[in-house]
């Protein structure tokens, strides 16, 4: 929802206006208020007195409270929320939060549930929720115990899953394999027979079998007990340590009303014949004829290892087995080659969505004829395909409603791949990071297809220099275009982002990390940016990747303190530029989640482990909701960190 604002002229109009609001009576303002979400509540809040105080007591019986991006506070969550015995659905990012605040988040009048980053809770967040709230739907937490010193016991798990008796929704986004046993799967048996969906953050693929076989159990209740757990759960997300045949086979057996099968594993090693995934694992697939959506990936995160006892004939199975399939992904499958994934795509005539990741044997021959098929493509990922050249890329755009292309890694595409997609009248996210493309080769972009990119990416792409930037950004900013990642390109220098800044696009997420050339000046530039007249400088910026810049220093941090940035919320920079500045904006602007350690922002990994279809979306926070919640503060401390690293400089000099 968009945050509602009220904007005061002079200091006399603002008068008048306060008063007109006195006049109203207080229950028609607090009636309006409660159609507003929580950030557009805390902006009006932050207007005037008399809309404070009506905005204090419409939050003491909102059924809604989402806030995600602000980490807030113990001493900020308990009067927002303790007052409100109507809250129904609660949703927060935890970060700063602990086992101290579990009275005021497990609250029975809950229904949905969804708590992030829960790094400093232990199984107690769990147990809690289990014995409080009863009438919970939806339960989703993520990273609980991750902290040192924080875990999680078997019986906090029962207790959540005896208590919660009427769950459809349930996302335990953390390791189980850590507390619990090889035999202690069979506790999901506990699980409510209304769940629909479920996603496990990691879990062992013995558990995980013995959970769904029945000839596991013992005893007559037990085996009743297994052979109906989660037989009404459609859409099933698991991470396990290795897919094998008997995961699969226990799925497809058992879950009778699965449409969206999303696993995948990361071996530390290379798995055994008799633990790892075959062609006949595969054929097991979709026993029941009802699987819509499909995704097996095999990640390279801890060592390089593939499905290596999967080949063509595997994918004759389940092409036999996907003939009504409208989405599959594909990862890993080393020995497949063009005649395996061309089964796949001449068979599934409502495919829409088509990923790739990993094919060494895949090539153009793939999409030679796929005129011929009655594909509607709309999302293709061919990430990491070697072989693939512009010749595939010619044909897979004869698909003119592609949304998505993701050619990440394909090294041997070049400039006539942009000239063939830049007429996709409805494109909305390219990727090519690492592929071969030139300045000229983007300037294609320009007049087609930009009039709909939504997000680019041309990260890795050393050929590029600042001559393309000029090119796309001429002054023009009606465009779409809101994420652009720029990292790792050599020959960046600060004038690309001068052009960027000058032409006045909103974009919310630019990604700079590794452009050596890259300094001050961009910071400045962006800072100083005005996307529209009335809004402050540098307004649409959320994410901003800094990441080893190499022409980054301690002056950057002066145009990174408020007001400039009002609504940044991730900020990559390298930590050894000034530790001491670096703290202090991170102490300033507690909303702002500062990284210093190269990871990667704003995203959950390489292998898109996505869970949008479980979680809703939540909309950026505006900077409303800090004013009004984190106060006013001045930035003594960070003006006292600059001044300190200033005299230690003066000193070495």
């Amino acid at each position: 929802m968009a945050t509602t604002t009220v904007v005061c002229g002079d200091v006399e109009g603002c008068d008048v206006e306060r008063r007109t609001l006195d006049l109203l009576p207080a229950a028609l303002l607090e009636t309006i208020m409660t159609k507003l979400d929580v950030a557009s509540l805390c902006s009006l809040a932050s207007t005037c007195k008399t809309l404070q105080s009506c905005v204090t007591r419409v939050l003491t019986f909102t059924p809604n409270f989402h806030v995600f991006n602000v980490s807030l506070s113990m001493e900020t969550v308990r009067p927002l929320l303790y007052p409100n015995q109507q809250l129904s659905s609660l949703k927060l990012d935890c970060g700063r939060l602990g086992n101290s605040s579990i009275d005021i988040l497990a609250r029975p009048s809950l229904r949905e549930i969804s708590l992030h980053n829960c790094r400093d809770f232990s199984g107690d967040l769990i147990s809690e929720i289990g014995r409080k709230c009863k009438d919970l739907r939806l339960l989703c937490l993520g990273s609980v115990a991750e902290k040192v010193g924080r875990s999680i016991s078997r019986c906090a798990l029962e207790d959540l899953l005896n208590g919660c008796s009427h769950l459809e929704v349930l996302a335990l986004m953390f390791d189980l394999s850590l507390y619990l046993r090889p035999g202690d799967g069979r506790i999901f048996g506990l699980v409510s027979d209304k769940l629909t969906h479920l996603e496990l953050g990691h879990i062992s693929s013995r558990m995980m079998t013995q959970l769904l076989t029945p000839t596991e159990m013992s005893g007559q209740d037990s085996n009743r007990v297994a052979s109906t757990v989660l037989q009404n759960v459609q859409q099933l997300r698991l991470s396990v340590d290795c897919i094998t045949d008997g995961v699969v086979k226990a799925i497809s057996n058992s879950l009778t009303s699965l449409i969206d099968l999303d696993i995948r594993d990361a071996p530390l090693e290379d798995p055994r014949q008799l633990s790892d995934l075959t062609d006949f694992g595969l054929h097991e697939i979709n026993q029941n004829g009802k699987l819509k959506h499909l995704s097996l990936i095999r990640s390279q995160e801890f060592h390089p290892t593939y499905f290596r006892r999967v080949s063509d004939q595997g994918m004759l199975f389940l092409a036999d087995k996907c003939l009504g399939m409208e989405s599959i992904c594909l990862g890993g499958f080393c020995r497949v080659t063009d005649a395996g994934f061309k089964t796949i795509l001449h068979s599934c005539a409502s495919l829409s969505k088509f990923s790739i990741y990993h094919g060494p044997k895949l090539t153009d021959l793939v999409f030679h004829d796929i005129l011929a098929t009655t594909l509607s493509l709309s999302h293709v990922s061919l990430r990491r395909c070697h072989l693939l050249t512009d010749h595939a890329i010619q044909k897979l755009a004869s698909s003119l409603k592609l949304e998505n292309l993701d050619l990440r890694g394909c090294r041997n595409l070049r400039d006539e791949t942009l000239k063939a997609v830049s007429h996709l009248p409805k494109l909305k996210v390219l990727l090519l990071d690492g592929t071969d493309i030139s300045d000229t080769g983007l300037s294609y972009l320009k007049g087609g297809v930009l009039a709909s990119l939504v997000s680019l990416s041309v990260r890795g792409c050393r050929n590029l220099t600042d001559k393309f930037m000029s090119t796309l950004f001429d002054g023009s900013s009606k465009m779409p275009l809101r994420e652009l990642d720029l990292s790792n390109l050599p020959n960046l220098t600060d004038g690309a982002i001068f052009a960027l800044a000058k032409s006045g696009a909103p974009i919310t997420k630019l990604q700079l990390r590794e452009c050596r050339l890259i300094g001050d000046p961009s910071v400045m530039a962006l800072a100083s940016t005005r996307v529209h007249e009335d809004e402050c400088p540098g307004s649409s910026l959320s994410l901003l990747d800094l990441y080893d810049c190499g022409s980054i220093t301690q002056l950057s941090f002066k145009w990174l303190k408020k007001p400039f940035f009002p609504r940044l919320k991730w900020l990559g920079i390298t930590g050894s530029v000034n530790r001491d500045i670096v703290d202090a904006l991170a102490r300033r602007r507690p909303q702002l989640q500062v990284s210093c350690r190269g990871e990667e922002l704003g995203n959950d990994g390489e292998d898109d482990w996505d869970s949008a279809d479980i979680h809703q979306h939540i909309e950026a926070q505006e900077d409303e909701l800090e004013q009004w919640i984190l106060g006013d503060e001045g930035d003594v401390e960070m003006e006292d960190a600059e001044e300190e690293s200033e005299e230690d400089a003066s000193e070495e000099d």
